[in-house]
């Protein structure tokens, strides 16, 4: 079996992968061979994709036609919406993402977002550096808000968690499944959605780029949030008709935006929403490697699912090819 690895990975992360490949054969890519985006997306020369067995990182998708053994690609990314395009894989290719690597990181991200807009950080800073002392006024507070998170997995759940330790009513909400677990303190399905927003003081998605999610906030749905509410995307960019967003803003029915993925990205420099009042945007790092124990989890998975492989054991973090979630 030839492991090829397209992931810059530290030491000791070398380590346990040589380690949980035995004997098998494994080949690290250069950082070289990464495109500059994120996650990075590695280019790897030809003869490399035909040996290959097991693809552990992002490949570009328009290449993986040259393999010709491929039987498992484990992405570093949870979202794997390029990937599950039809004849994207190689018939038989089993795929599997980093679902549960970037929780912690990404819902920390969030909250400090969310409490930068409650507490008016934004303003206190902008007037510290015009050295202008004075009071901007009342603030919010997360205790006893209504939180409706969309997209309750990893990330979500991790979100739900910090939120109702500070006080807050936590709705989770997810396709199908009405379980209720420690991280909420109700769920609720997608085809209520707009019954749960009505009544939000924070709304955070972290919805993944599938057909179903692409512009799910529109002017329709901006418009059925309680006024006042805040609005948090981690999820991806395309979940958002961006003008709608601005639109919600400008007009004052919506206290505040936090988002971490624009559509396009990057955000083009004459684009509106940069100047949009209660706008505050970051550029794609709420995830990636920007905290070092993600990208341990990311390997961590890699190397389960080596050991699985050999053992002939079910993988972890299958990706559904209709959905793009994981299963």
């Amino acid at each position: 079996m030839n492991i090829l690895v397209a992931m810059e990975v530290t030491g000791v992360q070398r380590t346990w992968l040589e380690k949980a490949a035995g004997d098998n054969p494994i080949c690290f890519l250069s950082a070289e061979n990464a495109i500059k985006q994120e996650p990075p997306v590695y280019e790897v020369a030809e003869e490399k994709l035909a040996d290959a067995d097991v693809i552990i990182g992002n490949v570009s998708p328009a290449s993986l036609a040259k393999c010709k053994h491929l039987k498992w690609l484990q992405l570093d990314s949870a979202g794997a919406n390029a990937y599950i395009v039809p004849g994207a894989l190689p018939e038989g290719a089993v795929l599997t993402n980093a679902t549960g690597a970037y929780g912690p990181a990404m819902a920390e991200h969030m909250l400090g977002a969310l409490l930068a807009m409650m507490k008016k950080f934004y303003l206190y800073y902008d007037n510290q550096k015009r050295i202008d002392w004075h009071d901007e006024g009342p603030v919010h507070t997360i205790e006893e808000a209504r939180a409706v998170i969309i997209g309750f997995g990893d990330i979500g759940r991790h979100f739900g968690r910090l939120l109702k330790a500070m006080g807050a009513h936590v709705t989770g909400i997810r396709r199908r499944s009405t379980d209720v677990p420690p991280e909420a303190d109700a769920m609720g399905t997608m085809d209520k959605i707009d019954e749960y927003l009505k009544n939000a003081d924070i709304v955070a998605t972290c919805l993944p780029e599938t057909p179903a999610t692409h512009h799910f906030f529109t002017k329709d749905r901006f418009d059925a949030m309680k006024e006042g509410a805040w609005f948090i995307n981690v999820g991806r960019g395309t979940a958002v008709v961006q003008e709608d967003l601005q639109a919600a803003l400008e007009s004052g029915h919506l206290a505040g935006a936090s988002v971490d993925v624009t559509d396009p990205e990057p955000l083009p420099a004459d684009h509106p929403l940069w100047r949009t009042k209660n706008m505050y945007i970051t550029p794609h790092v709420s995830g990636g490697n920007h905290v070092a124990a993600t990208f341990d989890r990311i390997v961590s998975i890699a190397v389960r699912n080596l050991q699985h492989i050999q053992k002939g054991e079910p993988l972890e973090n299958v990706v559904d090819m209709e959905t793009g979630y994981k299963k």
